[in-house]
Parts: C-alpha cells; structure tokens; sequence
C-alpha cells in the first residue's frame, strides 16, 4: 500500500463491544460503483436483509425458523438426503427464535443483548449468541476432520447444492452446503488444511480462514492446534467481515480496516504462475480471468513469483497434521521457518497471494463410498493443493466464487495475506465480488426463507 492509503487507515480498538466492532468495520465496506456492477436476478439473503426484514415486521425469527425447520426436513428426506445436518434441536430452534422475536417487539434490533449462562458453549459461539445469532446445529463435516471430501458414511454425505450428486468438499462440507443452500447466511468451521476455503469453493460462497491466533480456540477440540483455526463460511463477503468481527479477537490490540477510495489502484497481487497453473483447465481460464478484470477495474498489479519447495512444505503439513507432537515435529521446523522467509520476501513486493482455491470442482460421490467412506489421493491432493501454505504458516486467506466450470459447477479464487491482514484480504474480496455476484447462479436446492419459498 501507498503511504496515501495508509493515511486512511482506520483501527479498531478490541476493547470496543461486538456491536461496536461489527458497525465500525462495516461502514469501512464502502459502496461498489455501480458501473462495476450489474443486476442479477439471484442474490443471497445477507444478515442485514434478515435484520432490515425483523425490524421492518415484514416476518419475524420464529417464522423464518419455522420455515428453516421444514427445509431441513424436507432436505432430509429420502428423495434428496442431503444430510447437511447431524443433529439439530427444533425446539431449541424455536427457542431462540421467540426470544429473538421478543426483543425486535420490545424496542428494535440490538446487536449485543444479554449473555445467556451457557458454560459448555465454545469462546465463538457465546460471542455469536451475544450478538444474537440463533445457533440452528451441528453441520455435517468428514469424520475427524480429516479429509477433503466431506464423504461421512456414519451420519450421510452431505451434498452439494448445485449439483446433488456431488461433493461438497471437506471437511466442513455441510457448513458450506447450508450456506449455499440458502438455510444460514453464516456458518462456522475449522480450518486445518483448506476445511473452510475447500467446500466454500466448491459450494460457490466465500470462506475466510484467520492469520493464526485471532480467533481462540477455547471450546473447539484441538485435533489439529499448530495448523487449524476457527473459519467462516458465509454468503457475501460483507456477512464474513461482520460475523469476524463478532468472534473473540486476541493478542492484537487493533484491527486496521482500510477505506475502499484507499485500495483503488494501490493493491498489489502476487501470482505464483507455476504453481497457479497446477489446476484443470477451466479453473485456470476461469481464475485468470477474474483476476484480469479485478486488474482492468482497479488498476491494481500484479507480480509474479516463484514459491519453492512447495512439495517440501505440503509433507510437513501433512506431519504436523498427523502427529501434534513436537518430538516428531521438530525437524520439520526448518522447513516452517524457511517456507516464511520466503512468504516474507513475496509480501515485502505484494499486498496478497492469488491462486485458485481448489484444482478441479466438485466431483461424483460415488456409490461404494457411502458405507466404507472414501480414500481419493488424486483429487483429495487436488482440492488441498492451495490451502496449505495458509494452514503451515498461519497466514490468512479467503476464497471468493468467480464462476463456473462447463457443467455448471462453482469455481473460487483465494487471496492469501501476510498474518493480521484480514481488512486488506476483506476489501480485495469485497472488490472480486462486486465484479462476479452479476453472474451468480441460483442451486439446484436452494430455500428462500425470507420469501417462503
């Protein structure tokens, strides 16, 4: 960034509430021009469409999470078995539902209400609940985590909204699939190798994995604690800034937002062509061509590099993820510290990385799996291919939808940034949004719970 754009920095000090958080950040998310844009007949509902829609008294939360609980039943039906859940409570639903009701009835919306005693709730989920977020269930995802297909032959395989016989990626496969299915604008999921950024790409929303630290793990079982991180899938870019604005923020004292008048003709992306071509054919077009309009609209740049020991670097991450010990990890170190040396020196020529998210879409589920589950090192190294650097180094990332391959299936782009740089990784997703949301396609499943239909 240019000294002028640092001018406009804006910090946000982590003392201030949730409520106080979301809203200072979100009014740094300034409006798109409108030539940038266009109309599109599909749009997804945004946490700020559900909140417009209570406060207005055009529908309530208790009729939306009626409407909620009969999709995810008919979703669960025999006919379509999308398993995107594995165990939700209705009541609970309902619940939550009337109190939210209750207090749009008593006086509006408020974003911070009063914090319900929940001790088994994890540090993120009590600040969602602070905020008042209705916390609907536990989403489907590959077993342990460890996989990145999403395949569960113990609870079903949820499936992929635009294409039902597909995957939907993993491991947190139905997190992405509920978002893309219209049935949460928001979901949650933990990153350890592209768990977030894999599905989201595959279920054509947006996923953003934190630089490492910034959300605490408190409440999340520690499978993978050097390389995994509390994500979030949403809808819009603008929803993924204000639910990360609503999770617990540690060991910085700030969060810098910058304006969007700032990023114009500033930003600087840096494209690692070797391994940015290691992709199919019609993610590579598909990708280049996102980022050539991003380039033509913003005037931004950028510089190509070359990452190297890349295969070095996927096999340490594939140890740490297997052992967690640091008698096994230790002489795997060198190649971490090496790996970030080299990531420094990009970042001292480029704000961010671009790459795709995944090498190839979503693939067939295939029959034999349901009940044995699946092992598929040829796509499985495929979907990871780009996630690891973010995971091993524990730097930020997002992927936003910029397409579809010939079958119609969704295609993502991933920015990834030095540690702390989530405001800069937002407004260039914000930005590669604005540019792609005109030719966004509705799923095959998809439920409007706002219009009931």
């Amino acid at each position: 960034m240019s000294a002028d754009a640092e001018q406009e920095t804006k910090c946000l000090d982590s003392s201030l509430s949730a409520a106080q958080q979301v809203q200072e950040a979100k009014d740094c998310l300034e409006t798109i021009p409108k030539h940038l844009t266009s109309d599109n007949t599909f749009r997804r509902w945004t946490i700020m469409d559900y909140s417009s829609a209570y406060g207005s008294g055009a529908i309530t939360p208790h009729m939306v999470a009626q409407r909620l609980i009969s999709a995810i039943m008919q979703s669960s039906d025999p006919g379509m078995d999308m398993s995107f859940f594995i165990n939700y409570e209705a009541h609970d639903i309902l619940k939550q539902a009337t109190e939210s009701t209750l207090r749009y009835e008593k006086g509006g919306t408020k974003w911070l209400h009063k914090v319900r005693a929940c001790k088994e709730d994890a540090a993120c989920v009590e600040r969602l609940r602070s905020c008042g977020a209705i916390l609907v269930g536990k989403t489907n995802m590959h077993e342990l985590g460890a996989g990145t297909s999403g395949i569960n032959p113990h609870y079903g395989t949820s499936r992929n909204p635009y294409d039902p016989k597909r995957i939907c990626g993993g491991s947190s496969s139905g997190s992405a699939a509920v978002v893309c299915a219209g049935l949460c604008p928001v979901a949650l999921g933990v990153d350890g190798g592209g768990s977030v950024r894999m599905p989201a790409a595959l279920c054509g929303v947006v996923g953003l994995k934190p630089s490492f630290g910034r959300i605490p793990h408190s409440g999340v079982i520690p499978l993978n604690w050097t390389v995994g991180m509390v994500g979030i899938l949403a809808g819009t870019v603008e929803d993924s800034l204000i639910v990360s604005q609503c999770l617990p923020i540690c060991l910085r004292t700030t969060f810098t937002v910058f304006s969007y008048a700032a990023m114009s003709g500033e930003a600087e992306t840096s494209q690692p062509t070797v391994w940015f071509n290691d992709c199919s054919d019609e993610i590579r077009t598909c990708c280049l061509s996102a980022l050539d309009n991003l380039h033509k609209c913003y005037g931004w740049q950028t510089v190509e590099v070359t990452i190297p020991d890349i295969e070095a670097m996927r096999l340490a991450h594939y140890v740490t993820i297997g052992s967690e010990c640091s008698a096994s990890l230790s002489r795997h170190m060198d190649k971490q510290n090496r790996q970030m040396k080299i990531h420094e020196k990009i970042f001292s020529m480029a704000d961010v990385i671009v790459t795709p998210t995944v090498g190839v879409t979503a693939y067939e589920i295939k029959d034999d799996v349901q009940e044995t589950g699946e092992l598929d090192y040829i796509n499985g190294a495929a979907l990871i291919r780009y996630s690891i650097a973010g995971n091993f180094l524990g730097l930020p990332a997002v992927t936003v939808p910029v397409g579809y391959d010939k079958l119609g299936l969704p295609i993502g782009i991933q920015f990834i940034g030095k540690p702390w740089s989530e405001a800069m990784l937002i407004h260039i997703a914000y930005a590669m949004e604005a540019l792609c949301k005109a030719e966004y396609r509705k799923p095959q499943v998809y439920y409007d719970l706002l219009a009931g239909n």
